[in-house]
């Protein structure tokens, strides 16, 4: 699978800055800089220079001097990729940049595809498969918690999780097929009932695993939260003033909104992902009974649920909408109730409201949308609702899909196992069970792979990375 060829790309962002890195990997690596590096001391040659090492120089192309730069090398086994690597620093000019690039192509290295640097770490073992997917989720990672997890899962958190079931189940499937190479003496090696305490165990860890993916997904992409309401009660304006810019239409007229307006804010370190519906009402209109409808699917999508009421409302109408809300919700959503245009709504609302009786998982606001006051209560409610606090850069949370379906299969196979010790099968069969919960376990870390899944994986990766 490994391409024996030397690669380079630039590392840092796309464009101008102060300084940019132009990275070079394979086994030509150092000689291929050394043939265009100018050191101000004539006698040093940078290929007889140690691991490791900074060297100031200038790059020279055809007699003409092209930048001043920096030059570090990592000389293998002892670098990211496993290989040689020269990481070149030079200024930030995207022509400079695109000109490094070409002289080091024209003396023989050849341009770096997505994921390369990362994908070549992983064949010559300086990582397993499920630590070169997180390299990816910390560049991507948006808000504080997403970043823990994906650096936990790169320090190989994740791995050895998994590398501990596979040891365990390793053992018993050595003992079982031993007795196979036994079957005419009749003797049983692998203990059933220590089998079965492993098995229970491993289908505790798998089922932990696979449920952890829902926290794992919201992290990942933010946290659902779904605005909701009548006509006309201030959710756009809740919106626009949560996103700190006029997303969406504000109007007078009711039924404004039509159809879901999405967006993704970090706040205090936590990613939101805001769902601005229809408002909710009686109408004949087609399309505003479709945005509607989105409206109550959303519902069921969002970890929150902020319901929008207008204290200008008749508080008998405010409470009738408030219960036919909690009906569409399910108990494991947390729902937020926001009181607004409390500067300017009905008295009497307001006191009712104030005496309002909140259930468990729900939570009252007063707010004024329009002038943003006691705003910064509502998001310090959205934020408790789902405590990111509570994860530990020590938790093994699942946010990949890949590793979601894996382990789904993986938990299958082992609750086959348990049926099959419960009903007394024979060792073949459950040798087979066992093994192929351990396939599906190698998948993981990349013990088992093809070049189809490692191109699938490293595709979305960014070039120099």
């Amino acid at each position: 699978m490994l391409d024996q060829s030397t690669i380079c790309a630039i590392s840092t962002s796309p464009g101008s800055g102060a300084i940019a890195v132009i990275r070079l990997s394979g086994t030509d690596a150092i000689a291929i800089a050394a043939k265009v590096f100018q050191s101000p001391n004539k006698n040093k040659k940078l290929e007889e220079q140690p691991g490791n090492t900074l060297h100031f120089g200038q790059i020279v192309s055809k007699g003409e001097i092209v930048d001043e730069v920096v030059v570090a090398l990592f000389r293998s086994p002892h670098s990211f990729t496993g290989e040689d690597i020269v990481e070149i620093s030079c200024h930030g000019s995207v022509y400079i940049q695109q000109k490094l690039l070409e002289i080091l192509i024209e003396n023989g290295a050849r341009m770096a595809r997505p994921g390369e640097f990362t994908q070549r770490a992983f064949l010559n073992g300086k990582m397993d498969l499920s630590q070169a997917e997180a390299v990816a989720d910390v560049i991507a990672a948006s808000n504080k918690a997403a970043h823990k997890l994906a650096l936990n899962q790169m320090r190989g958190g994740f791995a050895k999780e998994i590398q501990a079931l596979r040891d365990q189940l390793l053992h018993f499937t050595a003992m079982i097929e031993l007795e196979l190479d036994f079957s005419e003496e009749d003797v049983e090696f692998a203990d059933r009932k220590e089998l079965k305490e492993l098995a229970e165990k491993v289908e505790h860890l798998l089922r932990k695993l696979k449920d952890s993916f829902q926290l794992g997904n919201v992290i990942k992409n933010g946290i659902p939260v779904a605005i909701v309401g009548e006509t006309n009660v201030g959710k756009s304006t809740l919106l626009n003033a949560l996103l700190n810019e006029e997303k969406a239409i504000v109007s007078d007229i009711h039924g404004t909104t039509r159809d879901v307006i999405e967006d993704v804010v970090n706040i205090h370190g936590t990613a939101f992902r805001f769902f601005d519906t229809a408002g909710i009402r009686e109408t004949k209109d087609h399309i505003e009974s479709l945005g509607i409808e989105r409206t109550y699917n959303k519902l069921e999508q969002a970890a929150v649920v902020l319901l929008v009421v207008d204290m200008h409302t008749p508080y008998p109408i405010v409470e009738q909408r408030i219960e036919e809300i909690r009906k569409r919700i399910s108990n494991d959503r947390k729902l937020i109730v926001v009181a607004n245009k409390i500067d300017t709504g009905n008295a009497g609302t307001i006191r009712k409201m104030e005496r309002f009786e909140t259930k468990a998982n729900e939570n009252l606001v007063f707010i004024a949308a329009k002038t943003k006051q006691n705003l910064e209560q509502l998001i310090d409610l959205m934020i408790h609702s789902v405590n990111m606090e509570q994860v530990n850069q020590e938790d093994v949370i699942v946010t990949n899909v890949r590793h979601y379906e894996i382990l789904k299969n993986a938990h299958h196979a082992i609750l086959r196992v348990l049926a099959g010790l419960e009903d007394g099968i024979t060792g073949d069969f459950l040798a087979q069970d066992i093994r192929e919960c351990l396939h599906y376990l190698s998948e993981i870390t990349g013990e088992i792979t093809t070049h189809e899944v490692l191109g699938h994986i490293f595709k979305n990766f960014c070039i120099g990375k």
